[in-house]
């Protein structure tokens, strides 16, 4: 695994946070964090670390000098806000950075021919953000051309270009910043993760999460409520999860009373004496009610498939929600028992909030130690946390894979113990 990080030369410049009236906890770049914190009976003699992140006593930008600009992409998420507010005021008020720009509707804003031009952030402008969802800069997915990115960048003598977004966006970035380093232009491109599935490599969580699965536990409560008002209901919840069932897992172990979570990590079948179905009569029949969550994601292997994509190239998934509805309630006509089924998709609703109070704190605490990182001339990584600690990951290291819950890991397990669902579904 490659945990160098990439610096774009000498740091000459004092950072103003020596001249601040509290105490700074300067860090320097041998400062480590262990991958693998657990203890084992045979050292390693080198073990794999990353760099933690944090101020530098020294900088390679001229603060007074340096032009900072902001790009959201990809879904909603709750913290977009949050994140951009931190980014702003840290730049401002710490670095006494004068110049931050916001390109508009993601990457499509950093190409002239949209038309849509760039947005100047201000502390005053972005101090009460953080209390509506969104992003005050929207979002676009899809890919744009690198060299007319990398030329507007250039044009607007932008040095520190902060990107927040998924997988997509992230190896958007290190293309930008491979292309800038090609052209031999000294910018620091440094990102930030945002996914609401919790799907990044290697960070602790991603922000937003939080926020996302503690408003899908008040569905979960709705399908319970919906579930137990009639004889033989059943609450169908569907959450977000295209690869990775975080969401799924975390809400229905906060929420409790849901019998059956169903994740794309974890194979499930509905035929079949140990399928789906049967095991949903089942419960029915002995308590007369049930809840099912699902991610967006699995199942996918029941439907029709076609080579349909996004703007992003992501495969566009059938709507297991709406497949499980019919098929749930056919089986039961089929055997003549009545069933009230109803399904819930609250996927707008979680992802369009403000952060909670949790997400609110994180994020900028992210957006700090972005910051911190840019200003010390890092390139071609992102900010993250991991084992508790933020730390510096390269982008091209984070970006090969997708984190998912591991069906003979704690999490899956605890949900097994939470709902009495059967280990295997077919």
């Amino acid at each position: 695994m490659e945990t160098t990080i990439q610096n774009l030369g000498e740091c000459q410049f004092v950072s103003p946070l020596t001249h601040v009236s509290f105490e700074v906890n300067f860090r320097s770049d041998s400062e480590r964090v262990l991958f693998d914190h657990t203890a084992t009976d045979s050292p390693v003699l080198n073990p794999t670390s990353f760099e933690l992140a944090g101020p530098r006593e020294n900088l390679y930008f001229d603060p007074g000098k340096t032009t900072a600009a902001i790009v959201t992409c990809g879904g909603l998420c709750p913290g977009l806000n949050d994140i951009i507010r931190g980014l702003v005021t840290q730049c401002h008020n710490r670095y006494g950075i004068t110049r931050t720009y916001g390109f508009r509707y993601g990457y499509q804003g950093l190409i002239s021919r949209y038309g849509f031009t760039p947005m100047t952030l201000r502390p005053e402008s972005v101090s009460q953000i953080h209390n509506f969802g969104g992003s005050i800069l929207g979002a676009s997915r899809g890919h744009q051309d690198i060299g007319e990115m990398v030329d507007l960048l250039e044009e607007m003598k932008v040095d520190i270009f902060f990107v927040v977004g998924g997988d997509g966006t992230l190896r958007g970035a290190s293309a930008i910043a491979e292309e800038c380093s090609k052209r031999g232009l000294k910018k620091s491109i440094v990102g930030i993760p945002k996914t609401i599935d919790n799907d990044i490599m290697y960070l602790d969580k991603s922000f937003g999460f939080e926020t996302a699965f503690a408003m899908a536990v008040q569905s979960v409560r709705s399908a319970y409520v919906e579930s137990t008002g009639s004889l033989n209901g059943i609450g169908l919840l569907k959450l977000m999860g295209r690869d990775s069932g975080f969401i799924a897992c975390y809400a229905a172990l906060a929420g409790s009373n849901v019998d059956f979570v169903l994740i794309p990590e974890v194979h499930f079948e509905l035929e079949g004496s140990g399928g789906l179905l049967e095991a949903l009569h089942y419960r029915i029949a002995k308590r007369k009610s049930a809840v099912v969550v699902v991610s967006e994601g699995a199942g996918q292997h029941l439907m029709p498939s076609d080579s349909a994509t996004d703007a992003s190239g992501n495969k566009i998934y059938g709507d297991i929600g709406l497949f499980l509805r019919d098929r749930i309630t056919a089986s039961f006509k089929e055997r003549r028992v009545g069933v009230s089924v109803k399904y819930i998709d609250p996927s707008y609703l979680v992802r369009s909030v403000p952060a909670n109070p949790q997400d609110n704190v994180y994020c900028s605490l992210l957006a700090q130690n972005a910051v911190h990182a840019a200003m010390a001339g890092k390139t071609s990584m992102l900010v993250g946390r991991w084992h508790g600690a933020f730390v510096h990951l390269p982008l091209d290291t984070v970006t090969h894979g997708r984190r998912k819950v591991d069906p003979s890991g704690s999490l899956w397990s605890s949900v097994l113990e939470s709902t009495g669902q059967p280990a295997r579904l077919y």
